[in-house]
C-alpha cells in the first residue's frame, strides 16, 4: 500500500460528529445541517478543497510526482512496485513555512529505484483536466486513509477501506469510481422519501390557504435537508439498541448511504445523491423516531438563538409536522408511499360511508379472543389466551372486531327519517375529505388542531413502542417467567402511584388468580396497567387498581389502557364497569366515561366487589357498536363530514334574492313559504301552523302597535 502524502484533516469516524444525530448543531436558520468534521463547509472537507485548489494550480512536475507516488512503475514487466517512493521524504509532519521542491523526472525510487518517470510514462499525453481529476481522487485516497485508521466501528472501517481501495485502483487504471457488489445502483426504493414527503404535503394540507401551505412546504423542505445531512447510527449501535430490528437490512441501507450519500459530502471524486432522493420509506422508518426525538430536543435548547419567525416556525408547527407525518411513515396503507399516488388517493372515494366507519390497520394491534372458554377457567400463567400481540405476518394484521350481527340487521332495516342526509350525498363529501386534488385534506386545520387524548398513544402502539397484554397469575401451572416479572412490575407501578393502599394488598390481588390485569408494556418493562376482575354471570367487571407510573403520564396511555379494557370485555360480552374511584381519580373516570349514575341493579354487585371507605362509587355503561380504540379518529372523520356538510349548505343559501315587490302593489299578507329562498334555507311550516286559519290582518296590527307602545312606556 503506498504511504499517503500528507493525509486528510479530522476522520470520518474519530473527529466527525456522533452517529444517530444532527450532522451540525443548528437549527435555526432551516438552511443545511451539516457536519463540522466532514461535510461541505466544515473544516475537514473545506482542508481537503483547500489542498486540491492548490495542487490544480501548482506546476505539472509538481502533480506528475504526486501521482507517481499512486501509479505502478512501468520500466519492466517484472517490476512489482505499485508507487514511487520520494528517496528524501518530506519531514513528519510537513513544515508549512518549508516550500518543496518538485523533484526530478529521472530521481530514483525509494523502494524499486527506478526513475519517476519510468512510474508517470502512461501521463505523457494525458490533459491537464484528466490530471487534475485524477489529482482529487489522489487527496481523496490519503483522507480515506485517516479515515480508516481513526475510525473505530468495524462496520464504517470496513466501508472506508473499501472505498479507499476503489480509488487507489482508479488512480493506477486512469479509471473512474464505480461501487460494485450487492449494493446495486441507486435509487435503492421507489418513491423516494423526497416524493413521499411531497404526497404527504398534497395529501393532507392541498386545502389550506396559499400562505398557510407555504408555511408546511417550509417544513417538509426543512425536514428534507435534515434527513440528507443525518448522520445514521452504526448497526452495531442499531443493534444495542433495537436488538429486534432486522439488523442486516439496516446494515445494507447503511453501507449504501455511506458510499452514495455520506463519504462523497468530503470525497467529491465519489458521485455523491441525496439521500432523500435514493432512499425510501424503509430508511425513514429506521430513523425518524430518533431523528424526530432529537430534532425537538435541540430546537428546545437552542430557542433563546432563534429568530422570532423561525422560533414559531421550529417550535410550534414543526413538531405538529412531524407527529403528522409519523403517522404516514409507520400506517401499513397510507396513500403518500403508493407509486400511483393521486390515481389511487382519488380512488378511496368510491368506499363510501364506510370509510369512516371503518378503523385504520395498524401494525401492531391487541386481538382479542371471543373464546367463552377463557372466563371460566384460571389463567394459564402465561399471556390471557384473550389477548395477543399479533405478529407482523398476521394475515388479520389490524383487524378490529366486529359488529354483532343483530346491529347489522337492525341497521338494514331502520326506516329512513325524514330530514336524513340523502347516502349520495355522503359518499360525494367522502370522496372529497379524502382526495387530495379535492382541495379538503383529511387535516382540515393543521396550525390549531387539538389532538385527542389517546393520539399519541395509538401512534406508539402502531409502532411497537407499546404493547398490551392481559396477564395474571395461575395455580394450575408453572408461572412463565416474564409473565411472573410483569406482575411484579404490576405491582410495582401500583405501590408507587397508589401510596395510600397497603403494598401486601395490592400484592394479594395481583397475584390473585381470580383478578387480571391489563399490562402497558414499553420497552419489556410495565409502565402502567389495569387490575380487574370480572363478574360474568353478575355482568360486569370490577376496576380494582388504574396507575401508569408518574413519568409516563399526560401521553394519553391512560384514554388507551381503559379504551383496550372496554374492547376486552365487548369481545366477552361484559357491558358494564364498577370501580370505587378516590377523590384524585373521580376526573379520570369522568373523561374515560364513568359516572355516578350506576346502571347496574344494586342486587347484582353488593357482596361481589370490594367496599372502600371514602370512595365514590362509579360505573360506566359499554356500547358494543363503538370501536373505543378508535373512536376519536372516527369522531375526528364526523367532524370533518358535517364540516363539509355545513360548508356546502352554506354555499347553496348565499344566493341573493330580490326584495318582495308585492306590498307596493296593495297586498297585505303572503304565505310564508311564498318567499323567495325561504325554503331553499330548509324552513318548513309546522304542522301547528299548517292546522291554524291566518289571523286578521287588523287584529295582528292592532295588538302589535300596543305591544309597540307599551315597549317605549317602558323605556321612559
Amino acid at each position: 500500500m503506498a504511504e499517503p502524502g500528507g493525509g486528510g484533516a479530522g476522520a470520518a469516524g474519530g473527529g466527525g460528529p456522533q452517529q444517530g444525530s444532527p450532522a451540525a448543531a443548528g437549527v435555526a436558520a432551516g438552511g443545511p445541517v451539516r457536519s463540522a468534521a466532514e461535510s461541505p463547509g466544515g473544516p475537514g472537507s473545506a482542508r481537503t478543497a483547500g489542498k486540491k485548489a492548490q495542487l490544480r494550480a501548482a506546476p505539472r512536475a509538481k502533480k506528475l510526482e504526486k501521482l507517481g507516488v499512486y501509479s505502478a512503475c512501468k520500466a519492466e514487466e517484472s517490476c512489482k512496485c505499485n508507487g514511487w517512493k520520494n528517496p528524501n521524504p518530506p519531514p513528519t509532519p510537513p513544515r508549512a513555512e518549508l516550500q518543496q521542491a518538485a523533484v526530478s523526472l529521472a530521481e530514483p525510487c525509494r523502494s524499486c529505484s527506478h526513475t519517476l518517470a519510468a512510474h508517470v510514462s502512461h501521463l505523457e499525453n494525458v490533459s491537464e483536466e484528466e490530471m487534475n481529476r485524477l489529482l482529487g481522487i489522489v487527496l481523496d485516497v490519503e483522507y480515506l486513509f485517516t479515515c480508516v485508521h481513526k475510525e473505530e466501528d468495524a462496520d464504517t472501517k470496513q466501508v472506508y477501506f473499501y472505498l479507499f481501495k476503489l480509488l487507489r485502483k482508479c488512480i493506477l487504471q486512469m479509471g473512474k469510481p464505480v461501487v460494485e457488489g450487492s449494493l446495486e445502483s441507486p435509487p435503492f426504493e421507489k418513491p423516494s422519501i423526497e416524493q413521499g414527503v411531497n404526497n404527504f404535503v398534497q395529501y393532507k394540507f392541498s386545502h389550506l390557504p396559499s400562505k398557510e401551505r407555504q408555511t408546511i412546504v417550509e417544513l417538509a423542505k426543512m425536514f428534507l435537508n435534515r434527513i440528507n445531512y443525518w448522520h445514521l447510527e452504526t448497526p452495531s449501535q442499531r443493534r444495542l439498541r433495537s436488538p429486534n430490528d432486522d439488523i442486516a437490512g439496516y446494515k445494507v441501507n447503511y453501507t449504501r448511504w455511506l458510499c452514495y450519500c455520506n463519504v462523497p459530502q468530503f470525497c467529491d471524486s465519489l458521485p455523491r445523491y441525496e439521500t432523500t432522493q435514493v432512499f425510501g420509506r424503509t430508511l425513514l422508518r429506521s430513523v425518524f423516531t430518533v431523528m424526530r426525538r432529537q430534532l425537538l430536543e435541540q430546537a428546545r435548547q437552542e430557542k433563546d438563538k432563534l429568530p422570532q419567525e423561525k422560533r414559531t416556525l421550529i417550535l410550534t408547527h414543526f413538531p405538529k409536522f412531524l407527529s403528522m407525518l409519523e403517522e404516514e411513515v409507520y400506517s401499513q396503507n397510507s396513500p403518500i408511499w403508493d407509486q400511483d399516488f393521486m390515481v389511487s388517493s382519488s380512488r378511496t372515494g368510491q368506499l363510501g360511508i364506510q370509510t369512516v366507519i371503518s378503523p385504520p390497520p395498524v401494525a401492531r394491534s391487541v386481538a382479542y379472543s371471543a373464546s367463552p372458554s377463557s372466563l371460566e377457567q384460571s389463567n394459564s400463567g402465561n399471556m390471557s389466551p384473550a389477548c395477543k400481540v399479533s405478529s407482523a405476518l398476521d394475515p388479520n394484521l389490524g383487524e378490529k372486531r366486529k359488529n354483532n350481527e343483530p346491529y347489522s340487521l337492525e341497521d338494514s332495516k331502520r326506516p329512513r327519517v325524514v330530514g336524513d342526509i340523502p347516502i349520495e350525498l355522503i359518499n360525494e363529501v367522502m370522496s372529497t375529505i379524502t382526495d387530495p386534488a379535492a382541495m379538503l385534506g383529511p387535516e382540515t386545520n393543521f396550525l390549531s388542531a387539538h389532538s385527542a387524548r389517546d393520539e399519541a398513544a395509538r401512534l406508539e402502539e402502531r409502532r411497537g413502542v407499546i404493547e398490551f397484554h392481559v396477564v395474571g397469575n395461575s395455580l394450575n401451572q408453572k408461572p412463565n417467567k416474564k409473565i411472573m416479572m410483569w406482575l411484579v412490575g404490576l405491582q410495582n407501578v401500583f405501590s408507587h402511584q397508589l401510596p395510600r393502599m397497603p403494598k401486601e394488598y395490592i400484592t394479594r390481588l395481583v397475584f390473585d388468580p381470580k383478578h387480571k390485569t391489563l399490562a402497558l408494556i414499553k420497552d419489556g418493562r410495565v409502565i402502567g396497567g389495569i387490575c380487574f376482575r370480572m363478574f360474568p354471570s353478575q355482568g360486569f367487571t370490577e376496576i380494582v387498581f388504574c396507575a401508569v407510573t408518574s413519568n409516563e403520564q399526560v401521553k394519553g396511555y391512560g384514554t388507551h389502557l381503559m379504551n383496550h379494557l372496554k374492547e376486552y370485555h365487548i369481545k366477552h360480552n361484559i357491558l358494564n364497569f364498577l370501580t370505587y374511584a378516590d377523590e384524585y381519580a373521580i376526573g379520570y373516570f369522568k373523561k374515560q366515561g364513568f359516572s355516578k349514575d350506576i346502571k347496574v341493579p344494586k342486587a347484582k354487585y353488593v357482596g361481589y366487589i370490594k367496599d372502600y371507605e371514602g370512595a365514590t362509587l362509579m360505573g360506566c355503561e359499554l356500547n358494543p357498536r363503538i370501536p373505543y380504540t378508535e373512536f376519536s379518529v372516527i369522531i375526528k372523520k364526523q367532524k370533518e363530514i358535517i364540516k363539509k356538510l355545513i360548508e356546502r349548505k352554506q354555499a347553496q343559501i348565499r344566493k341573493v334574492y330580490p326584495g318582495l315587490s308585492c306590498f307596493k302593489d296593495g297586498v297585505r299578507q303572503i304565505p310564508i313559504e311564498s318567499i323567495p329562498g325561504i325554503r331553499e334555507t330548509g324552513w318548513k311550516p309546522s304542522g301547528k301552523e299548517r292546522g291554524k286559519e291566518p289571523k286578521d290582518p287588523d287584529q295582528l296590527y292592532s295588538t302589535l302597535k300596543t305591544i309597540l307602545q307599551q315597549v317605549k312606556i317602558s323605556k321612559q
